[in-house]
């Protein structure tokens, strides 16, 4: 698109030499604490929900481990809660096995 000066009805040059003043700023809030507290966080674009993560002072730890498609499926299954009935699984037979009090 050209734009000219003309069909504008400005002079961007003059509004270039200007420059911003600190009196420009006035008008903008102060960033504190509460303000990021609620803004939202993106990181590489995508939105990171707030809230994720296991809560301060939890007991578990993250891992990876292989488990047969068929198990996790039949967990999945029975709908939401699926890991955590899995972990009960686990522990329920460590138990059993004496390997676990």
């Amino acid at each position: 698109m050209n734009a000219r000066k003309s069909v504008l009805h400005s002079d961007l040059a003059k509004i270039d030499a200007r420059g911003v003043e600190a009196a420009d700023y006035d008008e903008i809030p102060e960033l504190c604490d509460e303000f990021f507290e609620q803004a939202d966080q993106h990181r590489g674009g995508v939105l990171v929900k707030r809230g994720r993560g296991r809560p301060p002072g939890s007991t578990k730890a993250q891992m990876n481990l292989r488990i047969d498609i068929d198990v996790i499926e039949a967990y999945k299954s029975q709908g939401d809660g699926w890991q955590t009935r899995m972990n009960q699984a686990l522990r329920e037979w460590a138990k059993s096995h004496g390997i676990m009090r």
